[in-house]
């Protein structure tokens, strides 16, 4: 059912330690169990399983569940141990986990959506069940009465939820490339605004509460910073990926974003810097360097009887340029841009070696992936897709003062050797440039 792969870190990227198969279709979510050498795991092939890792270090199955439906989202509360599970009919079931996770008991279902469920979270403070789904809403429902609360829809299938206990605000991104801020009320909601950015759907969103910053991932590839706590409508674009953003995790104790695309792709975003903001795009009728005539203004076109040219945009500056001004490609990491893309001539020579260096770490999943989720205190990531199969890794996370914030170690190893690898792997970090990510 698993492969263990390594019994500890051996680097500064991420260690694959075990692959979970078993499954017969897409696995929709993968959840590790807090405090536990476990995880829950739920897949279009209508199951749910746990997991528990055994002497031999493979994991096997301890609770294998069928539903009526294909599983597409779930959430797991460790202290109260329910899980909630959204299926592909729009019904969200709830279960009740054993303490020794080895017995599972049916709870209740919620007729929450009238199409397949698309995000799922509890809180247990309000005691309510909010989802998203592909019938265009957000709902919420009373866990203590099974009871509809309210709905809100949208004008298209809502994909990705985020939500604020402390304000009862909710995030909910949507296909048509919106995020759209609600307040949730007992039985009714207030839209307080709109966030319009990506040019594609977008497929993952995280919330930080303590420095009030909303992250979105999209099919467009890329990764919008939204900082709500600021209140100026300040934005930070990220580009690195080369395929749909599924899953982000910001970190909040080291100042770092993980990241994970279709394609397989792992990102780990330095945040402890201070970036800038990539310009808004200008409009004009001819280029701002060279003043030729773009090709749909005809009347510059017929004065100077020359013919129009195609109109490019520099990323940094932001000036409509024709093609033969911006000839040079740049990385340009500060503004989010990790890999080369059209510059304006005079940009370019602005631009120094010291600020082409990355500010993120790009690493091979090797398999497809959807959905991500972390256990931060044990520097855990797991990770599963359309392959249907689950994988887990340990990562390493550093502060800049090269204090070794978290770590596990999954052999015994004498207090000697220890202190060893972990004073060669801090060294090799703190050499690194200031700008580069500590991952």
């Amino acid at each position: 059912m698993a492969a263990e792969i390594h019994a500890r870190p051996q680097s500064s990227r991420p260690v694959l330690l075990s692959k979970v198969e078993g499954h017969q279709d897409a696995v929709s979510a993968a959840l590790l169990i807090p405090k536990e050498d476990g995880l829950i795991t739920a897949s279009e092939d209508r199951t749910i399983r746990v997991w528990l890792k055994r002497d031999s270090g493979q994991y096997w199955p301890s609770i294998y569940h069928t539903m009526s439906s294909p599983c597409s989202a779930m959430a797991y509360h460790h202290d109260s141990r329910r899980i909630f599970v959204g299926q592909d009919n729009g019904a969200i079931m709830e279960f009740h986990i054993s303490e020794d996770f080895n017995k599972m008991n049916f709870v209740k279902t919620y007729p929450a959506h009238q199409n397949r469920v698309s995000a799922v979270i509890f809180c247990l403070g309000v005691e309510w069940v909010i989802s998203t789904g592909h019938d265009k809403c957000v709902s919420w429902m009373c866990t203590r009465s099974g009871n509809m609360l309210g709905r809100h829809y949208f004008t298209s299938w809502a994909s990705c939820l985020q939500y604020d206990i402390e304000t009862q605000h909710a995030f909910v991104g949507d296909y048509s490339g919106q995020i759209t801020l609600l307040k949730l009320e007992q039985n009714t909601c207030t839209v307080i605004t709109t966030l319009k950015g990506h040019e594609g759907s977008v497929a993952s969103l995280w919330w930080d509460p303590v420095q009030r910053l909303l992250f979105s991932g999209a099919s467009d590839h890329s990764i919008i910073l939204w900082d709500i706590g600021g209140r100026k409508g300040r934005t930070l674009l990220l580009q690195g990926h080369h395929d749909k953003v599924q899953a982000i995790c910001y970190i909040q104790l080291t100042r770092q974003l993980v990241s994970c695309s279709a394609d397989g792709g792992i990102a780990v975003w330095n945040m402890d810097i201070s970036r800038e903001e990539a310009p808004q795009w200008l409009e004009s009728d001819s280029c701002q360097k060279c003043e030729q005539p773009f090709f749909w203004n005809i009347k510059q076109m017929w004065d100077t009887k020359t013919l129009g040219l195609r109109q490019h945009h520099c990323r940094k500056c932001g000036q409509a340029v024709c093609g033969k001004c911006s000839t040079k490609r740049s990385s340009y990491p500060i503004m989010g841009f990790e890999f080369q893309v059209r510059v304006c001539d005079s940009c370019f020579e602005s631009i120094k070696d010291e600020d082409r260096t990355s500010l993120a770490t790009f690493h091979e999943g090797k398999h497809n992936i959807s959905h991500m989720s972390m256990d931060i205190s044990r520097g855990l990531m797991v990770t599963c897709g359309s392959d249907r199969i689950v994988k887990i890794r340990f990562i390493l996370l550093f502060s800049r003062q090269g204090k070794l914030r978290l770590q596990k170690w999954y052999i015994t190893l004498p207090d000697k050797e220890r202190k060893k690898i972990t004073r060669e792997i801090v060294q090799i970090i703190l050499a690194r440039s200031q700008k580069m990510s500590s991952f």
